[in-house]
């Protein structure tokens, strides 16, 4: 098994992590509400530069996930905004949930490609900002619509609610499983924000309006003092009459980017980094639409056989809680005791930021491998994906010194 393990590139091709920001994660129409993505975004980039020491023009590229933007290329448009000079090009992915992780996993690529490339990578959601979508109607009068068309009809298209309830059902996951894993990733948000483990990470957005607005300490908005077991049991079935997928144990819908810095060791190592997250193997899974939130799961198990490991192996794991079903049934399949991940605390309390969530994996993965660290420790960020995928990293702490 050992030799199946996966090796270091060259110095001058193997992509490190060094560095990882995020905004506050605030609930749409929340306190973020004013900002568009590319205002999110650019005092992340900046937060980036500066705390690595990065020199602007250095940058090879800014690559972005954005999953219900307008269009036109957001991570362009936030390098300009953030004072990045012209000549730093900017690209956009979109994998929906994925698209900030899967944004990291292209540039990582790009790195191990050669060439000592330098990245900002990540992603942004300005769900409070998003423009209304309309499609033309017989006649070409606009007709309005919430979400796109993510799988044809013929195999199913169900929104994300349904889909949660779908995997509940098939892999039995019961609501009071969900409702304290809620309960729990709650309690852990709470508990790291009051330790000031969030802290070092989060940049302020510029611009704060008046009262309601933006906060001095920067801090998430999501988690709830006052939730307990009753409370939880008291949400009625959200998607499906008898259900046990509730507002309780589903995240909510927020505002806020992430991003990382992603280079060489070589190159990191000339900019005077002590240590960070090798990138070690990814992968992208597809899976049956219906069961959409078992695609983190399937592109897990392929990465680990691939690499020759077992999740046992793996010391620290963020997982996407879009829903506390779809958490639990990937976990419950990798053989991940569901205490495992999430130290901090998931979405289920801090809120789903679309195209940011997964970039924000592996910001909470670097803290928390920074935060106790431990030579040749691995880690795992995952993630469910609209349509039917999955997307997961597999990533090593290792100092540079």
């Amino acid at each position: 098994m050992a030799e199946r393990r996966p090796r270091s590139l060259p110095d001058d091709r193997q992509p490190v992590i060094i560095a990882a920001r995020r905004t506050p994660i605030c609930r749409a129409n929340g306190a973020l509400k004013s900002l568009p993505a590319h205002e999110l975004l650019a005092p992340v980039l900046r937060g980036l530069l500066s705390g690595a020491g990065v020199p602007p023009a250095s940058v090879t590229d800014v690559v972005i996930g954005n999953a219900v933007g307008g269009g036109g290329n957001v991570a362009r448009l936030a390098a300009l905004e953030a004072g990045l000079p012209v000549s730093v090009p900017g690209l956009t992915v979109d994998r929906q949930c994925g698209s900030g992780l899967d944004a990291i996993v292209l540039a990582s690529r790009l790195v191990a490609a050669g060439g000592s490339g330098l990245y900002l990578a990540g992603g942004v959601e300005s769900i409070s900002t998003a423009p209304l979508r309309a499609r033309r109607a017989a006649g070409g009068a606009p007709e309005f619509f919430t979400r796109a068309q993510f799988s044809p009809r013929a195999l199913g298209d169900p929104d994300m609610g349904v889909a949660a309830e779908n995997v509940a059902a098939r892999f039995g996951i019961s609501r009071e499983r969900q409702d304290a894993l809620a309960l729990r990733s709650h309690r852990r948000a709470l508990a790291s924000a009051a330790a000031g483990l969030f802290d070092a990470e989060t940049v302020q957005p510029a611009g704060a309006p008046g009262p309601g607005g933006f906060r001095a300490d920067r801090s998430d908005d999501g988690p709830r003092r006052g939730l307990t077991a009753a409370v939880l049991a008291r949400f009625p079935a959200a998607f499906a009459a008898g259900g046990t997928v509730t507002a309780g144990n589903s995240c909510f819908d927020a505002d806020g980017a992430a991003a990382v810095v992603i280079t060489s060791v070589e190159r990191a190592r000339e900019l005077g980094a002590g240590d960070g997250l090798l990138v070690r193997d990814t992968d992208t899974a597809g899976v049956d639409p219906q069961l959409l939130g078992i695609g983190a799961a399937v592109a897990a198990e392929r990465l680990l056989e691939r690499c020759g490991l077992t999740a046992a192996e793996v010391g620290l794991v963020e997982f996407n809680e879009a829903f506390a079903s779809q958490t639990l049934a990937c976990l419950d399949r990798l053989g991940i005791p569901a205490e495992r991940a999430n130290l901090d605390g998931g979405a289920l309390a801090l809120g789903h930021a679309y195209g940011a969530s997964g970039a924000v994996l592996v910001t909470r993965l670097l803290a928390q491998a920074r935060r106790t660290p431990i030579e040749g420790q691995l880690a795992l960020a995952l993630i469910s994906i609209a349509g039917g995928m999955g997307t997961a990293a597999l990533l090593e702490y290792r100092s540079l010194s």
